[in-house]
């Protein structure tokens, strides 16, 4: 089992931002703190206190929780869950908040051994833009300290498609991300997510969007670029040297089960799947109603199909047919002879030892490849 930490505090919300965090206040951070800590306990008796394989404290931004808060929070998990020594453990920061060596130190004693850095770009003028936090010295100085705090496992998040970006300011981002050094990198296509600020603006025509073809290019070429640089593209947006790769994400896209804890977290137990509130206010109150998992969806086999193929075809590994024919009864490589053909012949997917894989260029289209392999009427 996966285990995921939802910490909903920020500095500030960037402009482009839909996931579920506000800025910290003390108050709200003490619910949190306890709502967690009953949600931990619930499960913990449930579930006679598993094992788990990794943990991940993502966010907003868990960087930002202050000492006192992190400690009950890694005493509430290891009272709860047995955490073997040496898992993946990851932490979600920022450069802005990656600053006290205290806090690294106590990060590292607790077990985290693996940090993802929310850098997003290389670029001032699009940090501003995109209404971070941090600048490019931030980043410098928060790679130095996590470095100097032992931490031999470093992930850093980019974004790319920005407005107004072309492609070599994206490969310039490239480019100085590696020269960070670091082990892993996560480079995601801007997604303009409804209600957020950046959103609003675009639907006003006050934002000019790279390109189709312009944005087409960012991903492969940067892809091409960080393969030569030693990172296995080993999913659609992640990059990772050899044994680098997340173990965690991993996980969720090879269908494992995980347990989400905290305001918006998502867990799937047992062909089981539910979601807590996305406000602190609502997780709060569920917890005294003591309703966990109470409205919790039942997987089909039909749900479970397709999200075999959805989440192994976002891999470099791929779906592997045997298994979609046993969930399924239908054989992908022969269903639809016209389609496979097509997508063959533009060289978006490859079938190989048993397994259907999507190309790079496959990659950059697999919603809609997905799409029509799911779907292949049209309804």
């Amino acid at each position: 089992m996966l285990l995921y930490v939802h910490v909903p505090f920020c500095v500030s919300k960037c402009r482009y931002c839909a996931f579920s965090s506000q800025v910290m206040d003390m108050d709200v951070l003490e619910t949190w703190e306890q709502t967690v800590s009953a949600e931990a306990a619930h499960y913990g008796a449930l579930l006679k206190k598993p094992s788990v394989e990794t943990v991940y404290l993502g966010g907003g931004t868990p960087s930002l929780l202050p000492s006192w808060a992190f400690d009950r929070l890694m005493k509430s998990l290891r009272r709860n869950f047995t955490i073997p020594k040496d898992i993946e453990f990851t932490l979600e920061a920022n450069p802005d908040s990656a600053v006290d060596k205290d806090l690294m130190h106590q990060w590292r004693s607790a077990g985290v051994n693996r940090i993802s850095l929310g850098v997003q770009s290389m670029n001032e003028a699009e940090l501003v833009m995109l209404g971070r936090p941090h600048g490019v010295a931030d980043v410098l100085t928060a790679v130095q300290r996590l470095r100097a705090a032992g931490f031999a496992n470093l992930s850093v998040d980019l974004i790319w498609g920005l407005p107004g970006q072309r492609l070599k300011q994206w490969m310039d981002t490239l480019k100085a991300a590696v020269r960070l050094g670091p082990e892993h990198i996560s480079a995601y296509g801007l997604t303009l997510e409804e209600g957020t600020p950046m959103a609003r603006i675009a639907e006003e025509g006050a934002l000019v969007m790279p390109p189709e073809d312009e944005a087409a290019k960012m991903y492969v070429h940067g892809g091409d670029f960080l393969e030569e640089q030693g990172y296995l593209h080993y999913e659609i947006s992640n990059f990772g040297r050899m044994g680098f790769s997340s173990r965690h994400n991993q996980g969720y896209w090879e269908g494992k089960d995980y347990l989400g804890l905290g305001p918006s977290a998502v867990s799937t137990l047992a062909g089981r799947r539910w979601q807590n509130p996305s406000d602190v206010a609502g997780y709060a109150a569920l917890a005294r109603s003591k309703g966990w998992g109470r409205e919790a969806e039942t997987l089909t086999p039909e749900v479970r199909a397709r999200e075999l193929l959805m989440l192994s075809l976002r891999t470099s590994k791929g779906v592997r047919l045997a298994e979609y024919r046993r969930l399924t009864g239908r054989d992908l490589a022969t269903a639809e002879p016209k389609l496979m053909s097509a997508l063959r012949q533009k060289e978006l997917i490859r079938i190989k030892d048993g397994c259907l894989r999507l190309t790079r260029q496959g990659m950059l289209v697999s919603n809609l490849i997905i799409g029509r392999l799911l779907f292949p009427d049209g309804n």
